[in-house]
């Protein structure tokens, strides 16, 4: 039996995590403008993650609220979204989005918990329903099982943010024409390397000519890393000084880009350009960046080893725990990684060399 009874003409789609679990979000936002071109498809989101998806040409609307609502920004939300939508596309099984989406329209897919967790009644809010997979299917892919749902093709393209309506030189920013971006700071303590990696990776970087860029947010604690780090005097810190698709379109012009288990290293990865992702405690079946031109249904990386998939790279840590699905060695988010203090500067190097000189 069909799902609709005729093409839907409003569409909300409900993602309410980090900034790079929204940017996985859009190739499902891909899918569903292709199968419905003339549809409006409106986004639900976080204030702070709206700029990822920033210019996308997929999407209408952004809708954003604050991470900790209040019950005025709740009603706010209700507000915006009852009943105006013919479709909502629920991505996550929290009791939030999923309460947004049965306010928003009278058909409904989305995520629920299996069974024997907490809030398996979810499944009766929904139209149609998946059980979310935590760990055997990439991220991307485990969204676009909804286009079955849809009964649409999926797209499995990422779309990075665009710079729109303003104007934006590179040049003003890096005058370099041969540059890496290095990205040192995650946004947990337990997926960061060294310190001394980065300032070999830096020195190597050098020595071949290629200025270093480092970007990363304005929070204080990032500034104070970086200030901390031992980078090359004619380095570029663009930390705090650049929107999300200003620094898409930085990193889109560099030769390579390395960068830590985080949200805008599958940024990097959206562009195009080569990256090197280093993963510790994270499975990379799940949420190694997504490769440019991957178009399948089984996951680009397996659980275990250091990895090349089109223009993502991954080197991952090695020891017996590998990977514990934990945050870090001490279980919370500010602990450090014991596998990721093993990725030695050389085997980082000797990658960054086999990128820049397999052509020549």
């Amino acid at each position: 039996m069909p799902f609709f009874s005729r093409t839907p003409a409003r569409i909300l789609v409900i993602t309410m995590r980090y900034l790079g679990d929204t940017l996985l979000v859009t190739p499902l936002l891909n899918s569903l403008k292709k199968a419905h071109p003339d549809a409006q498809i409106d986004v639900l989101l976080y204030e702070n993650t709206a700029a990822m998806l920033a210019g996308n040409p997929a999407i209408s609307n952004l809708i954003t609220t604050v991470a900790k609502p209040r019950w005025q920004d709740h009603l706010k939300i209700y507000k915006q979204i009852f009943r105006r939508y013919d479709l909502a596309v629920c991505t996550q099984t929290g009791d939030k989005p999923t309460l947004y989406s049965f306010l928003a329209a009278p058909l409904r897919i989305g995520f629920v918990p299996q069974k024997t967790q907490t809030g398996w009644f979810k499944r009766y809010l929904f139209k149609r329903w998946l059980e979310f997979d935590t760990q055997k299917t990439h991220t991307v892919q485990e969204l676009l099982k909804l286009c079955q749902l849809l009964e649409i093709p999926p797209v499995y393209q990422l779309t990075a943010p665009q710079v729109v309506n303003e104007k934006f030189n590179l040049t003003d920013f890096v005058a370099a024409d041969d540059y890496v971006v290095l990205h040192p700071m995650p946004q947990w303590r337990y997926k960061q390397w060294t310190q001394e990696g980065w300032a070999a990776v830096a020195d190597y970087c050098q020595r071949q000519n290629l200025t270093v860029v480092v970007s990363g947010s304005s929070a204080k604690a990032e500034l104070d890393y970086l200030a901390h780090l031992k980078l090359p005097e004619n380095s570029v810190n663009l930390a705090g000084k650049l929107s999300l698709p200003q620094l898409a379109q930085v990193i889109a012009k560099a030769k390579l880009f390395v960068g830590c288990d985080t949200g805008i290293t599958h940024l990097a990865a959206a562009t195009g350009v080569a990256t090197i992702a280093l993963f510790g405690p994270s499975d990379p079946v799940k949420w190694t960046p997504w490769p440019v031109d991957y178009k399948s249904d089984k996951p680009p990386f397996v659980t275990h080893g250091s990895q090349h998939v089109n223009n993502v790279y991954m080197i991952q840590g090695q020891k017996d725990c590998v990977p514990c699905y934990l945050e870090g060695c001490e279980r919370h988010r500010g602990s450090y990684s014991a596998c990721l203090d093993a990725i030695s500067p050389e085997q980082v190097v000797q990658l960054l060399e086999q990128i820049l000189f397999s052509g020549k």
